[in-house]
């Protein structure tokens, strides 16, 4: 075979590849759901510890989040307050949810579509995370709402949830 024919067929394999990477979804026979999101490797690692208290809030927050979106508030949803909230907590947002008509958790109606946690600070056997809720309207409008979070270091119990200012 010639230099010219073999450089030829090497040009016409990357071209098919190349056309073959951008095909959409659905001409490549895999099905996914429009607003799914598919992590690449471009997207962070997410890693924890049940040591962090910071780990856990936000393995609160994603757990509540998921099973509210799944399934909404039922017996699993109390189950994670049961295991992540103080029973005061608890007690507190029963009273909050009852004269607002909201989930004390997320201090809103529905699910946000996506949530973060970082460190705020920490002090007196306190740690207070910042909790951002991510919130698309029907206009697929973004909302966002900042929660303070407190958790108790001794037991890393989340003891506190209040708007953030």
């Amino acid at each position: 075979m010639t230099p010219t024919r073999t450089l030829r067929r090497i040009a016409l394999v990357g071209a098919v590849l190349a056309v073959g990477a951008t095909l959409p979804t659905t001409a490549t026979g895999i099905r996914t759901h429009p607003t799914a999101k598919v992590s690449t490797v471009n997207d962070p690692v997410r890693s924890g510890s049940p040591r962090s208290t910071v780990d856990r809030v936000a393995d609160f927050y994603g757990a509540y989040i998921d099973v509210l979106a799944d399934s909404g508030r039922d017996k699993l949803a109390e189950a994670l307050r049961g295991h992540y909230l103080t029973a005061r907590l608890r007690e507190d947002l029963a009273r909050w949810e009852k004269a607002h008509h909201k989930d004390g958790v997320l201090r809103g109606k529905g699910v946000p579509a996506a949530w973060k946690v970082v460190y705020n600070d920490s002090g007196m056997g306190h740690c207070w995370t910042r909790v951002t809720l991510t919130w698309e309207d029907s206009g697929n409008r973004v909302h966002h709402m900042r929660l303070l979070v407190r958790s108790d270091l001794d037991t890393q119990l989340i003891s506190g949830i209040r708007i953030a200012s």
